[in-house]
């Protein structure tokens, strides 16, 4: 077993594998930027080591800070979290060179699936339902074209290389094409430093629902049920919840062994997780593989208890895995509070937070790296909290996320609270109605309706 690891990474994330790391009785590193000096994670974990100024690209994103830092701790594994360079092949890469052990996936597997058009091809080889359109990069607008046609439209043009909803267009008719073709690309070369774009099909009133599966070093994998995303902002995730309301016996059956098989077919070793676009028929289609641990997994946490980060932890020191697939026998919703202003476009609102109020009782789980008095950097992304609730039913884990909602006080700055306190009401969510199109359709009371 590992005897310390450095996390790196920020906020939240870096605060949750501390804890499970000091319950294994394994020592931490938090490294931090300068605008992260007063942040949680520096203060509870063994060490802490700043890696730069505040800005991502000159500190949580710099492999050359965080190996340093690693080796003037003498850190045996890094644990990446979410984000910055948790799905970076290079960064396993050079991990792996400098003899310390990087708990995700290898660099050939990122680059295997962190590529979208060659993620598919592997997928179509494994024999996983794929959605219908390009087999790999396309070369020029007319080989654009040419495809729609043959494809039918609606059309979705995505970026290879993308991520976040960055280089993705919907294209409802041919003269909107070249128009979508040439806007994407150029927002996928500035995000993403790459141009390559494909296609797939507009499956229409989709859910996003995804797999969280585990893999180990033996090439076993199992699967730890679903999760749906489907509650989006700019193919920004929202809420999820387990299980999907949308779910059934055979359906949850069938995208789970699908998504073993995905990470079997590859020897996928770690916790990752299958995402599926699944149709109104309950068709379902590969969408992409995420080669880390996601935002979203305390649901799953919740609804099995089970520890992922530990899992991750084990699996990365060659612990075999148990190959037990599970089954949710709780109902857990997530709510992602940003800061940010929902009555205003979701506004970013960095700032000091000068009063908070955390929710508890019962099936009520928060995580969050803030406090009163915490000044939120405008550096980074505008996730703050993550407000978990668990029950025996969907009804009552509701109730009972209304209730921590209404609990849940945070002044100085603006928050999503007020957003997801009425998302609770809608009666198409309560009647777990709802698509990845439910945004498009729906604009909140302002504060001053009655």
């Amino acid at each position: 077993m590992f005897k310390k690891i450095l996390i790196a990474n920020r906020g939240e994330i870096a605060l949750r594998v501390i804890r499970t790391c000091k319950e294994m009785g394994i020592k931490t590193v938090a490294v931090y930027s300068k605008a992260d000096e007063e942040s949680l994670h520096v203060r509870f974990a063994d060490e802490a080591v700043c890696i730069g100024p505040a800005p991502s690209s000159e500190s949580y994103l710099k492999i050359a800070n965080i190996i340093s830092a690693a080796e003037i701790t003498n850190a045996d594994a890094i644990h990446p979290g979410y984000g910055f360079l948790s799905e970076n092949a290079r960064f396993s890469k050079i991990c792996e060179e400098h003899e310390i052990k990087f708990i995700g996936a290898s660099a050939e597997m990122i680059e295997r699936m962190g590529d979208k058009a060659m993620a598919k091809a592997t997928m179509k080889e494994a024999g996983v339902p794929c959605v219908p359109g390009s087999d790999g990069i396309i070369p020029d607008f007319k080989a654009c074209k040419k495809l729609a046609e043959e494809t039918g439209y609606p059309v979705m043009l995505k970026a290879s290389a993308g991520g976040g909803g960055k280089g993705m267009r919907a294209v409802w008719k041919e003269e909107d094409l070249e128009e979508a073709w040439e806007s994407a690309k150029q927002e996928s070369k500035a995000a993403f430093g790459n141009d390559d774009m494909y296609m797939e099909k507009l499956i229409e009133e989709p859910r996003h629902i995804e797999i969280q599966i585990v893999g180990d070093s033996t090439g076993k994998a199992c699967h730890l049920s679903e999760r749906d995303c489907s509650i989006q902002r700019r193919h920004q995730k929202l809420t999820e919840e387990t299980p999907s309301p949308f779910m059934t016996k055979k359906l949850r059956n069938d995208m789970g062994m699908a998504a073993v098989k995905a990470a079997e077919f590859i020897k996928y070793e770690g916790a990752g997780t299958v995402e599926f676009l699944v149709d109104k028929h309950r068709n379902f289609y590969f969408m992409e593989m995420n080669t880390r641990i996601q935002v979203e997994h305390p649901i799953t946490e919740q609804v099995i208890d089970f520890d992922l980060i530990r899992e991750q932890i084990l699996v990365a020191a060659g612990v075999p895995i148990s190959g037990k697939h599970y089954t949710p026998n709780l109902h857990s919703i997530e709510c992602r509070i940003n800061a940010e202003d929902p009555y205003n476009d979701f506004r970013p609102s960095p700032g000091r937070i000068t009063t908070l109020h955390a929710p508890g009782g019962h099936g009520v789980r928060l995580d969050t790296h803030v406090y009163a008095g915490y000044v939120i950097p405008p550096n980074y992304d505008s996730m703050i909290a993550k407000l978990i609730t668990t029950a025996q039913t969907r009804d009552e884990a509701i109730n009972k996320m209304k209730r921590a909602l209404d609990e849940f006080v945070i002044e100085g700055i603006k928050t999503t609270i007020p957003f997801h306190r009425q998302l609770m009401d809608h009666p198409d969510y309560v009647a777990g109605n709802y698509t990845t199109a439910f945004m498009n359709n729906w604009k909140m009371e302002s504060p001053n309706e009655d």
